[in-house]
């Protein structure tokens, strides 16, 4: 078996005398398609800022073996710059390689963006915004794509051929990808295998078809006011 390029044990978060995650383990290994999923509050974001080191465990381990990228929650495009510009930034951590702003990858990966390279962010739809952040983390070249809330705020339509756009990166060139969703459906429809978060605690994890069909899914939903596929647009931070 393959060494995970994320592995959590037993990490625990906590900011001030309040706990936000207790615990909790999860691994992602290279070519996986994986699922952290649970209503709002649940922790999800606490867990995608101790992967990517912004907030310091209490407890417990951390190991990301590889390049990472995030895919952020609500985008976070620099709205004023060119869709070309965007990208760029995303090779920061690569600046001093000598084709680090070379587009040209992410434009044969997403041809949708070749057309819009000269649009300023900011007048893109919500959609198209999205395939920007894709891009964006793509010029990472990262081992794993980290993507916070794919459905956020987007009609159904362009929910769907996003994650076709997520399996293509996968089956094709070997891209791992931790989804962090409330979406339930949405995620264990494109992964497959899942954790399921609830108030801090990894509640189940397993095959997505084993998630799905279990009552550990409904319950952690249920149990905080949600619905079992949980919102898919419009939604709070987690």
């Amino acid at each position: 078996m393959s060494t995970p390029l994320i592995e959590v044990d037993d990490l625990v978060v906590r900011y001030g005398t309040a706990t936000a995650l207790d615990r909790v383990g999860l691994s992602v290994r290279p070519g996986e398609l994986v699922a952290l999923i649970g209503p709002n509050g649940a922790g999800k974001t606490s867990l995608v800022n101790a992967i990517l080191g912004v907030v310091r465990p209490a407890a417990g381990r951390v190991r990301v073996r590889g390049r990472v990228a995030l895919v952020p929650e609500g985008r976070q495009m620099f709205d004023d710059l060119t869709v070309e510009d965007n990208l760029a930034l995303g090779a920061w951590r690569r600046r001093h390689e000598k084709d680090a702003r070379d587009t040209s990858r992410v434009y044969a990966v997403l041809p949708q963006l070749a057309d819009l390279r000269k649009r300023r962010a900011g007048s893109l739809s919500g959609g198209q915004q999205q395939m920007v952040a894709f891009g964006r983390a793509l010029m990472a070249r990262p081992d794993v794509m980290v993507v916070d809330e794919l459905s956020l705020g987007l009609a159904p339509l362009v929910i769907a051929d996003l994650a076709a756009h997520l399996r293509e990166l996968n089956a094709r060139h070997g891209l791992a990808v931790l989804l962090i969703e409330q979406n339930a459906r949405l995620a264990l429809d494109l992964c497959g295998r899942g954790y399921v978060l609830e108030a801090g605690c990894v509640r189940a994890h397993g095959s997505a078809a084993r998630l799905a069909a279990g009552p550990d899914l409904a319950d952690a939903y249920l149990g905080a006011g949600g619905a079992a596929g949980g919102p898919t647009e419009g939604e709070p931070r987690s």
